[in-house]
């Protein structure tokens, strides 16, 4: 994908364990975790939604009433999903990182971003689901190579626990 729109974004840790994600272009999610590991949002312009991380790093947006959108994890607290947008993770330590390389275009340094697929059939999402459970029953945290998994442990708290910036995009 040779062009994106950068959006930053930053995470809060509610008190009922939910999470505020704020984005600088002024929009906000509110997002709890579903005892399957999917996440529920919704936001301040009224839409809301499902997010599911996937095998392969692949995550699925599904907006109440609309076509899922895929995403795929890039490392480093950044995510490049299928309508054109690259979402960075401010909260950790590695989105910081990922800021900085996506001002400097440093995405070179580290190896070209790769495009998330742009449509799944069910069965392919189903693959993928298994994909990752197996790659978390075999001790692996379930993600991508890029070690931004969006596993349970810190998906919400901002915090660089080591396996994840945990974001779900």
């Amino acid at each position: 994908m040779a062009s994106y729109q950068t959006i930053e974004y930053s995470d809060e840790l509610l008190a009922d364990q939910s999470v505020s994600r704020v984005y600088n272009n002024n929009r906000r999610e509110w997002r709890t975790q579903t005892a399957d590991g999917r996440v529920e949002w919704r936001d301040s312009a009224g839409a809301s939604g499902v997010d599911e991380l996937l095998g392969g790093g692949i995550i699925k947006r599904t907006v109440t009433g609309g076509q899922p959108v895929y995403g795929r994890e890039q490392g480093y607290g950044r995510t490049l999903w299928s309508n054109g947008f690259l979402t960075i993770n401010r909260t950790s330590f590695s989105g910081r990182i990922g800021t900085a390389l996506a001002a400097i275009g440093g995405a070179a340094l580290i190896g070209g971003l790769v495009a998330p697929p742009l449509i799944l059939s069910a069965q392919e999402e189903e693959q993928l689901r298994q994909q990752r459970a197996a790659q978390q029953q075999s001790g692996g945290d379930g993600g991508s190579s890029g070690g931004d998994s969006g596993s349970g442990s810190d998906w919400d708290d901002g915090s660089d626990s080591g396996d994840a910036d945990g974001d779900f995009g």
